[in-house]
């Protein structure tokens, strides 16, 4: 069977297209400065991948990791945030070399229809040309926001032990929400589609949910009410920094903080509405998922609430 390689493999996002990859039947290869990237998390298929090692500051590091993959599978740190385009186009080039068949870039955020938006979404447009300039073949997809980041030590505690959900999104902020595992399937099902080579698109869940509706949710899956308490972008700038803890330079701490804020203050404004996907253009390229994309409701009543389902605070 082909090979997969994911890049990030230690992270949600990687760990889920992992697990996708091998439910599919590829081989998979981890990369990851990890040596156990998993961190013990057990699922079907795990005895089987093979771990090596990247350091994506360090670009000889990319042939022996990638070497042998038919498929790339790409998620950009989230603290590399301003670096994207150079590391994915580096990615590419990489890859390029080795004649893979596909890198596939997950953007973990919006992709915008023209340029100009600010933040990491022109970051985006700018990793987009950088991809395409590598010589890889290249497919991306902007998944815009994250079921899986409510498990996180940013958002689970207060949920869990405070009945709060706490996030910095206006009342009114509509948001296609999508779990990882579903960001892995869109990946999988871009593989064998030629039309997909040199293209991009967004991609959400199959509901456009405000935070009352989010929280109504929770408080259904998990049997106790949740009370909708939305942050500032400021003080959840400073919540993600905090969850950091020693992952995160004192000195890039501020300017982190001050980023996401500055973000999410552009996302509860803007004209262009990041986190609202048009799901009948998704459709029409993926018919295959239509009607098979987990809502927030399915995806709260399966995954694990439980503390020790830890990973790190970003990825």
């Amino acid at each position: 069977m082909a090979l997969i390689t994911v890049v990030g493999a230690s992270g949600r996002q990687g760990m889920a297209q992992v697990r996708q990859a091998l439910a599919a039947g590829y081989d998979v290869r981890a990369l990851s400065r990890s040596a156990d990237p998993f961190a013990g998390s057990s699922f079907p298929g795990v005895e089987t991948v093979e771990v090596r090692p990247i350091d994506l500051y360090d670009q000889d590091s990319y042939r022996p990791a990638l070497e042998g993959s038919d498929f790339v599978f790409y998620t950009h740190p989230l603290q590399a945030r301003a670096d994207r385009a150079v590391l994915v186009g580096q990615i590419g080039a990489a890859a390029a070399a080795l004649n893979v068949k596909r890198v596939v870039w997950n953007t973990s955020s919006w992709i915008p229809d023209k340029p100009g938006d600010a933040h990491t979404y022109a970051g985006n447009t700018a990793g987009i040309n950088a991809l395409w300039r590598s010589g890889a073949p290249g497919t991306v997809f902007g998944s815009v926001l994250f079921m899986d980041n409510l498990l996180t030590n940013w958002a689970r505690p207060f949920i869990m032990n405070e009945g709060r959900y706490v996030y910095p999104h206006n009342p009114s902020l509509e948001a296609n929400w999508i779990s990882l595992d579903d960001v892995a399937r869109f990946m999988l099902a871009s593989l064998e589609r030629p039309d997909m080579e040199g293209a991009w698109v967004n991609i959400g869940g199959p509901e456009r949910l405000v935070g009352k509706q989010v929280t109504q949710i929770l408080s259904d899956t998990l049997g106790k009410p949740i009370k909708y308490d939305p942050c500032t972008p400021a003080e959840f700038g400073r919540y993600l920094v905090d969850a950091a803890g020693d992952n995160m330079a004192e000195a890039e701490r501020d300017a982190f903080a001050a980023g996401i804020a500055a973000f999410y203050e552009y996302n509860n404004t803007a004209p262009t509405r990041p986190f609202a996907v048009d799901m009948d253009h998704v459709y029409e390229r993926f018919p295959e998922l239509d009607g098979k994309l987990e809502t927030m409701r399915d995806w709260a009543g399966r995954v694990d609430w439980n503390e020790s389902n830890h990973r790190p605070s970003f990825g």
